[in-house]
């Protein structure tokens, strides 16, 4: 059970083990795409289309079809990345489901692991292969894989690194599931996440690292954008440690350098509401700004 490229790649991985059969796939219905709403089927429906898998999508897991359709499979596991539906108890007892989640659980339950490892700032993440049960996330850990977040990491690097990282630890999972023992969550070390909106890509000249870390988080979406509108589509931090005017355009070297409250960020590309991202020093001269004065 999953949708996108996520549980595309852990279900590539599997279907590579000549150990593990994979019996039916089950992905949200296809959705409309682009300008043009073209309707577009799920990564994990094309792939299993293509090797010959039997494909459900169901609106409404909970209905009653739906889980007659899942208790007819017989199935020693049922994988869960990234589906997009909440499984209900029938199915739950049906077969061992494991979910692959992109956090070191109990931290960061939810909707967005991987940009609230890089909003706070995180130097290690992983990903936890757990036993479902009724509550989000909140299932038994069977394994934890971790790896390091480096510091100018994006949110579309770290995903790709732990869909890896998952990709491997489900494989593992399945083929040694006897062996491991679950463990229950600390439920006093639980902290959740929530769905990310366009409103939070909003971010001002404050503290640099905060900046930073937003910028790293929401590339490519919502993206970070000032309350003028302008995003900020490429930049770094410079430091973290002066203190500045807000938004004070403090060099020209090395693309632009914003002082922040506290710290500074190089900015390097830029685009207007409206216009084409465009190189910041040409935004800049086309403004008419320079040195001390305020980007806005």
């Amino acid at each position: 059970m999953g949708t996108p490229s996520y549980a595309e790649e852990i279900l590539k991985k599997m279907m590579k083990d000549k150990e593990i059969e994979i019996v039916a796939v089950f992905t949200q219905p296809d959705k409309p795409v682009g300008r043009k709403k073209i309707l577009t089927p799920p990564p994990v429906k094309v792939l299993a289309e293509e090797n010959g898998i039997a494909v459900y999508q169901p609106k409404r897991l909970r209905d009653e079809e739906s889980i007659k359709d899942i208790l007819a499979i017989e199935c020693d596991f049922i994988v869960v990345a990234a589906y997009g539906q909440i499984l209900p108890k029938e199915i739950l007892e049906h077969a061992p489901c494991i979910n692959l989640h992109a956090s070191i659980l109990p931290k960061y339950r939810g909707a967005s692991p991987i940009q609230q490892a890089l909003l706070n700032g995180d130097t290690k993440t992983g990903v936890t292969a757990m036993l479902m049960d009724e509550g989000l996330d909140t299932g038994d850990i069977i394994k934890i894989s971790t790896c390091k977040i480096d510091p100018d990491e994006t949110a579309p690097e770290l995903f790709d690194k732990l869909t890896h990282i998952a990709a491997d630890l489900t494989v593992d999972v399945l083929k040694n599931f006897k062996s491991y023992t679950p463990v229950p969550q600390d439920e006093s070390q639980a902290t959740h996440c929530k769905k990310i909106t366009k409103e939070d890509g909003m971010v001002s000249f404050d503290d640099a690292q905060t900046l930073y870390n937003k910028y790293r988080a929401f590339t490519p979406w919502p993206g970070v954008y000032l309350e003028s509108g302008l995003k900020l589509k490429k930049m770094k931090l410079c430091e973290k440690d002066s203190h500045n005017n807000e938004g004070t355009i403090l060099s020209l070297e090395n693309g632009i350098c914003v002082g922040c409250k506290k710290g500074s960020v190089a900015v390097f590309t830029l685009q207007p509401p409206s216009k084409k991202e465009m190189d910041a020093l040409a935004y800049i001269n086309g403004k008419r700004l320079k040195v001390a004065d305020t980007l806005s």
